[in-house]
């Protein structure tokens, strides 16, 4: 339906059209890595708040309005998009589940892919050959807000919760990587990685401490 060309200059033209919220971005991703890294009731709640808000925007804002007029497939997406975001909405609604407190395998890879949502994912734009003008950026485009809630959901002490949140953003990931492949752009296995590390942080025995 389109050409790796027309896909990055998608990237170019929103970057354009929403700065400077890259920078409001980027402050409040690290906002959300100081609260997983020291947790309390308050802040866990605020994190799904914010994510939250993150998938209803980039539901409506990207996918909808800009991505779907070039792929037809993305329609499908959307309300996978809305349904994570209601459901991190009921968690701080509910009263958020417990992250792990002490560094265990969960925590580690948690953190590690939050990170890379938030650092290194957008930095993949220069040697990728689009350039930081192409970049993704955590809570304006679905991969790297994927990426992260990944992290975030791999962290849970429910297994309930942990699961739900995982599946989504799972999928999302699938699907990105299978579209840079057929595009045979570079980058293709990074979401495919970030899920295969999701995955190990939530089935490894002995992966996951209980304080």
């Amino acid at each position: 339906m389109f050409s790796l060309r027309v896909y990055e200059r998608l990237f170019v033209l929103y970057n354009q059209a929403l700065w400077p919220a890259q920078l409001l971005a980027l402050v409040l991703g690290a906002a959300i890595l100081f609260a997983l890294l020291r947790p309390t009731s308050l802040r866990v709640r605020l994190v799904f708040v914010a994510l939250a808000l993150a998938w209803g925007f980039v539901a409506w804002v990207f996918l909808w309005q800009r991505y779907a007029p070039i792929n037809l497939g993305i329609r499908y997406a959307v309300p996978l998009f809305v349904l994570q975001a209601l459901l991190l909405a009921l968690c701080a609604m509910k009263g958020a589940p417990e992250l792990q407190r002490r560094w265990c395998l969960s925590r580690t890879i948690g953190v590690g892919l939050f990170l890379h949502a938030l650092v290194l994912h957008p930095l993949l734009a220069v040697p990728f050959g689009r350039g930081l003008a192409g970049a993704e950026v955590f809570a304006l485009t679905p991969d790297p807000l994927a990426i992260a809630t990944l992290g975030v959901a791999v962290m849970l002490r429910s297994s309930w919760w942990s699961w739900a949140l995982w599946l989504v953003p799972a999928l999302w990931c699938l699907a990105s990587g299978l579209t840079l492949y057929l595009l045979d752009a570079r980058g293709a296995s990074v979401p495919l990685l970030t899920v295969a590390l999701a995955l190990v942080a939530r089935v490894w025995p002995g992966g996951r401490r209980h304080d």
